[in-house]
């Protein structure tokens, strides 16, 4: 079966109007390089259009769905010097990719197959049903690396969980289990690795049998809530993003990483 959009970091194919994007850097876990998040902007305006397409299942090739930034590419950026243009580009293109995102009117389910991690757990929560692989983990650990959760977390947790344990999330950056996840209602269903595949599809020929018009519109009018939480919040959250890229904490948090040891946050207390 050939590659539907043709993309290099993402696989897609069609078959009875469903639609299956994978995640394809499984070399990497994954993760997000430039291109990736380039060519994610791109898909999700192409689905939209797409009139072939009545259902999208996203998952990921190999162990993980998608670890979030790659850390290769931050290394890069901090040999670099940072962002002395104040990095523009950030605000552009990821608020681009999640209005293309909610401009989707088919339905999108989640197979999260592995980790999905940073904006690997955005994109997964902003799919309409989710499902859970049990072994897998989900999270949005950008304050770990010293920098805000700015491409989507405070926009869809609290939404999902509460404001404090979206806080309490937000705050601490840990990774829940699938069981964990689905108590607390961050994601609808957990299943065994080796079924999940076939869960996620099971519900994907149900929704595209089923009445398209009045599905989804359904989901247009579930969605505006989220559609006025982007808007409120996704530029600001971005440009918070753009700022604490440029902290001594960031920069200590990549050295870390790269060094394999635990970061040693605070040089400068001078913070809001």
């Amino acid at each position: 079966m050939s590659d539907h959009y043709g993309f290099e970091t993402l696989a897609t194919t069609v078959e009875d109007r469903i639609l299956t994007v994978r995640f394809n850097r499984p070399d990497r876990l994954n993760a997000l390089n430039a291109l990736m998040h380039s060519e994610l902007r791109d898909l999700y305006g192409r689905i939209e259009r797409d009139t072939a397409v009545d259902v999208v299942v996203l998952t990921g090739a190999g162990k993980a769905f998608c670890v979030g930034a790659d850390f290769d590419q931050m290394e890069e950026n901090l040999a670099r010097g940072g962002y002395p243009d104040g990095h523009p580009s950030l605000l552009g293109e990821a608020a681009t990719m999640a209005r293309n995102i909610l401009a989707i009117r088919q339905p999108m389910i989640a197979a999260i197959n592995g980790d999905a991690i940073g904006l690997g757990a955005t994109l997964a929560l902003f799919c309409d049903v989710t499902y859970m692989s049990r072994g897998a983990r989900i999270g949005d650990p950008h304050v770990r690396a010293g920098i805000v959760a700015g491409d989507g977390g405070p926009v869809l947790w609290p939404m999902l969980v509460g404001a404090n344990r979206a806080k309490e999330y937000l705050m601490t950056g840990d990774l829940l289990g699938a069981d964990e996840a689905e108590r607390i209602g961050l994601v609808n269903h957990v299943v065994e690795l080796d079924e999940l595949e076939a869960a996620a599809m099971k519900m994907a020929r149900k929704l595209a049998a089923g009445p398209q018009i009045a599905l989804r519109f359904n989901k247009r009018l579930v969605n505006k809530d989220l559609e006025e939480r982007v808007n409120k919040l996704y530029d600001l959250s971005l440009a918070l993003e753009a700022i604490t890229f440029e902290t001594q904490d960031h920069q200590e948090a990549v050295r870390a990483f790269l060094e394999k040891r635990k970061p040693v946050f605070g040089q400068n207390r001078n913070q809001n």
